[in-house]
């Protein structure tokens, strides 16, 4: 099986601070380093693409279209590589960041979302979590297109920026 990661939005050219492309306020625990730093300083520390986890394809598997407001039990499947280790996952919970979760917590990476930020950024979306192991607690961010992809991204992000501190 070939492992393709996702692809990532481009970022957004230009050294002005990374506060300055987001269409909205900061989270508050990331304003100072929102202002003090370069837009691809800020993306390489909080919203790190390469790391020992990576998420590859991600699909609601569900065949039928929703069929009221609101949360419902979906069906999601990825495709997970942990260091040389790549698998398909799946899971069933009421959105795709409770089934990213739920895949990790299978795999022994332990990641809890204490708070959730998604803003626009220009024709992007970029979402900021707070998130902890139960150990350390670390901010991360994810940058893309789509929303879901944002958070998704933004999860991955924050893994790997527990797992290697």
């Amino acid at each position: 099986m070939t492992f393709e990661p996702a692809t990532s939005a481009a970022p957004i050219p230009g050294a002005s601070a990374f506060a300055s492309h987001i269409d909205g306020p900061m989270p508050r625990g990331l304003r100072e380093e929102a202002d003090a730093m370069s837009f691809d300083s800020f993306l390489d520390h909080y919203g790190p693409t390469t790391g020992p986890l990576r998420l590859g394809q991600w699909a609601c598997t569900d065949e039928r279209p929703a069929t009221r407001l609101g949360p419902q039990v979906r069906n999601y499947q990825a495709t997970l590589a942990f260091g040389d280790r790549i698998s398909t996952s799946s899971a069933t919970a009421c959105g795709p960041v409770a089934a990213l979760t739920e895949m990790l917590y299978e795999r022994g990476i332990a990641v809890e979302m204490t708070a959730f930020h998604q803003v626009p950024a220009g024709e992007n979306t970029a979402t900021f979590i707070y998130g902890s192991d139960g150990g350390r607690s670390t901010w991360a961010m994810g940058l893309a297109d789509d929303p879901t992809q944002s958070a998704l991204r933004a999860m991955i992000a924050c893994a790997n920026r527990l797992l290697v501190a």
